[in-house]
Order: C-alpha cells, then structure tokens, then sequence
C-alpha cells in the first residue's frame, strides 16, 4: 500500500510503495544540472510601492553638442520649490495677492495631504473656491507620459499606426488672423507697424488684462495644468526662455516639439521665463469686452512679455505667436528674424529658403543631401543662421513617401499628427483625406530627420532663395536677382491660390505676404527687408526667385512645374553652377533667366516658350504685372536710408510696362 500518496511504476505498469521523495536541493552552482533559480523577493512592501520601483528620474532633452553649463548647488528640495514659487508667480490672478497653491504630479496618481503650511496664507481679497485648492502643475512631461494624458483624458486621441499621437484641434483648423490682437501703448505705438496691410490689430492694456484674468482663472479652475519650460532660438547667446501653459497633454506635446527642449542641467537654472503663454484655448473669450470681435482672441503684450490664448485649440497659434515676439525682440539686437527654411551643405554653404503655404518651403529644405538647419523660423545674427525652433511642423496633405521621404519617416513615436483622418482599425492615415480640413499637419522634433544639423547653427548664408507657387503660369522656373529685385520680391512676398479654393473662384488668386510672412511680422516689411539687403551685401549672398507653380498656362490649362526639375535646379544653386550660366532678361518683370540647367528641359526655362496662345500668354504677364504693382503701392511712402536710394532703386525693381 502506498505511503503519503506516493506511487512508483514498475515495469508491468503496477505500483509498489516507495519512501517519500526527498526535497529537491536548490543551489547556485553551475554542474550542468537544471537547479530551481528562484529569485530573492522584491524590497517592496505594497503594490503601490512596487510599481514605483519602474519609475526613474529623467528629463527630456535636446542634442546640444555645443552649449556647456554646471548644475545647480541647492539642494533637491529648494530647487522645486523655487520651480513651484516661479509657477505659482506665473498663475497669479489680478484678484489674489499670491499665485495659487501648485504641486508637482498628476491628481490622478495621488493625494496631496493637507498640512498647516497650506493655510498660511490666506488671501486677502475676492476669496474663491480656486484659491482653496491645488492646481496641480505637469511639469515638461515626456512624450510617453504626455501620451497617456492625451489618449486617457482628452476625446479624439488616438496612437497612428506608426505611433504618432493623431488629435484634433476641435473647431478651429487653422489660425484665426483677424482675431490676434497687439497691446498698443507709448513704446509699441512708435515702434510697430500699424494701419493698412499691418497684421498688428490694436487693443488696450486693460482689455489684454481682462483676458489674461479670464485664462488665469480658467486654467486654476482646472485640476492639472501642463507647464512647459523651453527655449527659442540655438544661438545661445541670444536665445529666450519661455514658459507655456496650458489645459491639454496635446498643446504640451506640440510645444515640447516646437521649442527647443532644455537638458536637466539647463532646467536645473531654467529660473524666471523671458515669455509665458497662457493657452486657455478650450475657454472662449467673452464677446462682450472691448475689441473682441468672436469667441477667439490672442493677445499680445510686449511689454509684459506674455501672450494669451483664448476660443481657439489650433496649436499653431502659439508657434506663429512665439515667431511674432522674436521677429520684435530680435531686430531690437540688429538680428534678422526670417520666415524661411535653411540648409547647408557638406561643405558649408548656406541656403535660405523664402515662401508662403504650398510653395515648397518644407520639401525643398529637407534634403536627404544636405544637413537640414530648420524648416520655417530663423535668425540671421552676426556670427550667422540659427534655428529658432527646435522642431518642424510639415503640412500633411497628400503626403507621399516617394515625394517626401524623410517627413514621411519623420511621423512616429512623438511626432504629433493634426486633424488627420485614419483608418478606425488599421489605424493607417489616409493623408489624401480632407474630410476634417485641408490643413493637417505634423509636429516632429527636429533630431527625427536623420540629417538635422544639431545644434541647429550655421554660417552666412551663400544663397536666398524665393519661392512662388505662380498658378498664372508666367514666372519662369528659375530666375536669378539683383539685389534690388532681391528686395521686392522679399517685400511683396508672392504666391498664387489655385481656382476651387473657396466657392466662386475660377481663376488664380494672388496672394501677397510682406516678407513672406506679413501674418507674423511686428515692424514695417521695409525695415526687414533694409537688414536683409544689408547683410546679403555684405556677406555677397545671392538672391533667387524659383517658381514651384504652372507652367504652359495657367491652373486649369497648363501643367505645375515637376518636383524633379525643381530639385535640379536647387541643386545647380547650391553647386555653383546656376552662377556661370548664360543669361537673357525677360520682359515686363525684367528677370533673369538661365538659359540651360543641367536635367530641366530648355524649353521650360523661359515660360512663353511653354504656351500655345501668345497672346493669353501675354495677356495675363501683364495682369500679374498689374496686381504686383497695386500691391506695392503700400509700401512706397516708407524711406530706407538717409538718402531714400535704396527705395527707389527697389521700386525701379518691378515690373515695368
């Protein structure tokens, strides 16, 4: 009979008693024997516990080979609460004496207990429930940690098949121009450019105060708020610290792309923001106040460095807002802010890429050949180019990894997409898809594109490069530029909208944007354009006007100009080669045209030769002629230099007819 349940087999298959089975030995010798490696128990006493033993210390960061510094020597502890007293500082409503209570982390993930510290002091005036409360600030969060807050608390959220996080940016898909207001006061009222084709629409002190109290409140009325600290601009001798804030995990994201993310060391000594944003975009403005013409409203206040944003989620409001203080705060250092994209190649030289949405700007300054410096904001200072941002926000429409293959790989983990429709299973973006807008985009940092130039710095540029999407069809492909032309065609800033835009257009629009980019420019187009003819002079940089638009007539008739030969030509620019070509000067604009360029038919070189009908030909040269000249006339009463030259040898510049 068998003892403590114990059987043995025999041969015949029939069991006979055996003595209990020994222990099997454990042991941490290697004899080729398969031994029981159970590990020791984890130190940690609680669930709760255990899951914070996954959880590290770190900080996003940027690749900086070239900027250098050395930590802090307070302790740990008075360094956040010197963090926490700046936010605080940074939050504080015209109606309490002090900030409101803030605290690190999320309320998600635990429970501040209440002390005696916390009810020390006690407001004076207008005592409300959001001063009983914690804001709880989420202080630059990873890319990981801000998905999570995205994808859990925020409706429209959702990870692409690629990993990007794809989200919506609710009724507004683009920016609100004619709801961006600039406080004018004595200084402001001198120095910016106000009045006709000035994007610079006025409001007063106390109304930018009574929406600054309006997203103040909003945001303390929240039980977390996303606070970024950041940086504009890679020249460190000249770059600006700035502090957003904002309700969504997605606005933190794009920012945390956007700008130029500071190392643990910098954050160490991050201390008081040059610039804060206050994003209370889920929150309208009310109609009521003075100046306020819809729900929306961002406001600019120079003089106590501070934007808000209220009635508009679109993210691009606070890039494009960001790029109108630096095109203010730069120039006053005799630094030339520049709406462009800029590249370099293995040799040094430096391009400067011009143009307005659908030009080509994005496409043609990432090169997979060259060493990309940034795709839209730059400055240019006297030791040379730099990024002002520290990453690239691409248009996303009928994007293609044939075409674009570098913003196409560009699009994963971190990258976030806007507005895009996808597939509800796969998850696949379908970029050709307009259901949600036209405008949809993506935000990436810069170190995604393999040949991004960290930092993001470089010399003089040897090339300015204007680029036009010309829907008329009667601007050649390529054309080279006197200085002088140089000049007006910086300051008229040309570009053409297709027919089928909006309801009732059948023909090509014009569009005009001082400086290529008059939406964000502070000052007269004439004062960027004097520093820019200043320094082109002076470092003998070379300007060019390249059409990416039609060719053989205009939008409905002829053909737009292939990708290909445009490539070709950027190429002959940057190798040199486009210099040493022969030239012919055409009529009307008076441009010179190469007459060969090595890979782009001679026949498309000079556009007359590309039209059947002559006289159609020459009949809308002279249109576009007239609408550049109508356009110019608002800049005609501003005199550059002591002796007016530079004025009228640009406006000798235009078309004559």
């Amino acid at each position: 009979m068998a003892t403590n349940g114990e059987v043995a087999m025999n041969g015949k298959g029939t069991g006979t008693p055996k003595s209990p089975l020994r222990k099997i030995a454990t042991s941490d010798k290697h004899d080729g024997i398969c031994h029981d490696m159970s590990a020791s128990t984890v130190k940690a006493q609680t669930i709760d516990e255990l899951h914070s033993l996954q959880r590290k210390k770190s900080a996003p960061t940027t690749p900086n080979k070239g900027i250098q510094g050395s930590f802090a020597t307070i302790s740990e502890e008075e360094r956040q609460k010197q963090q926490l007293q700046s936010i605080s500082a940074s939050l504080a409503s015209l109606t309490r004496e002090t900030g409101p209570k803030v605290v690190r982390g999320d309320p998600a993930n635990k429970i501040r207990p209440i002390s005696k510290d916390h009810h020390a002091a006690v407001p004076a005036i207008s005592v409300s429930d959001s001063s009983l409360k914690f804001t709880h600030v989420l202080y630059n969060l990873s890319p990981a940690e801000l998905y999570e807050q995205a994808i859990k608390y925020e409706k429209g959220s959702f990870i692409a098949s690629t990993g990007a996080l794809a989200t919506l940016s609710g009724a507004k898909t683009g920016r609100a121009p004619r709801d961006k207001r600039v406080v004018k006061d004595d200084e402001t009222s001198e120095e910016l450019w106000w009045g006709k084709g000035s994007p610079n629409i006025e409001m007063d002190e106390h109304t930018f105060m009574v929406n600054r109290e309006r997203a103040v409140d909003y945001l303390n009325s929240l039980d977390k708020v996303f606070v970024n600290d950041q940086f504009l601009n890679w020249d460190p001798e000249n770059r600006i610290k700035v502090r957003i804030v904002s309700a969504r995990a997605y606005h933190s994201l794009f920012m945390h792309n956007m700008c130029i993310r500071p190392t643990l060391e910098e954050l160490e000594n991050f201390g008081t923001p040059d610039f804060t944003i206050y994003n209370a975009g889920q929150f309208p403005c009310n109609r009521y106040t003075h100046y306020m013409t819809s729900s929306s409203s961002i406001d600019l206040n120079l003089a106590r460095r501070e934007m808000v944003i209220l009635g508009t989620q679109y993210a691009g409001e606070m890039k494009k807002g960001l790029f109108s203080v630096m095109h203010y705060l730069m120039p006053k250092r005799q630094i030339l802010s520049l709406h462009s994209g800029c590249n370099m190649g293995k040799d040094g030289d430096v391009a400067l890429f011009f143009g307005l949405s659908g030009t080509g700007k994005t496409t043609l300054s990432t090169d997979p050949n060259r060493y990309l410096i940034g795709d839209d904001e730059h400055c240019w200072s006297e030791t040379g180019v730099s990024n002002i941002e520290g990453g690239c926000y691409a248009k996303c429409i009928d994007l293609s990894q044939e075409k674009e293959p570098d913003i196409w790989n560009a699009i994963k983990f971190g990258t976030v997409l806007e507005n895009v429709v996808f597939d509800e299973h796969t998850r696949e973006v379908d970029y050709a898809d307009r259901s949600v807008t036209e405008n949809t985009r993506a935000s990436y940092p810069i170190e995604y594109i393999p040949n991004a130039k960290i930092p993001c710095v470089g010399p003089h540029p040897k090339n300015v490069i204007l680029l036009a999407c010309d829907a008329f069809g009667v601007l050649p492909p390529v054309s080279k530029l006197s200085l002088a032309q140089t000049m007006y065609h910086f300051i008229s800033g040309y570009t053409a909208l297709v027919a089928g835009t909006e309801d009732g257009v059948k023909e090509p629009r014009a569009t005009f944007s001082a400086c290529f980019g008059a939406a964000f420019i502070m000052l007269h187009p004439t004062k960027y354009a004097a520093m820019l003819a200043e320094k082109m002079q002076k470092r003998g940089a070379t300007g060019w006007l390249v059409n990416t638009g039609w060719s053989g007539g205009s939008y409905g008739s002829g053909s737009r100009i292939k990708l290909a030969y445009t490539r070709k030509i950027i190429d002959a620019i940057h190798s040199g080669s486009l210099l040493n070509a022969n030239y012919k000067k055409t009529n009307v604009f008076g441009l010179e045209i190469p007459t060969e360029v090595e890979g782009v038919p001679s026949e498309i070189l000079d556009p007359v030769n590309t039209w059947s009908d002559k006289n159609a030909y020459n009949e809308t040269l002279l249109k576009l002629a007239g609408l550049f000249q109508n356009n110019f006339a608002t800049f005609t009463d501003y005199k550059i230099g002591k002796d007016n030259k530079l004025t009228e040898e640009i406006l000798a510049a235009g078309p004559v007819f």
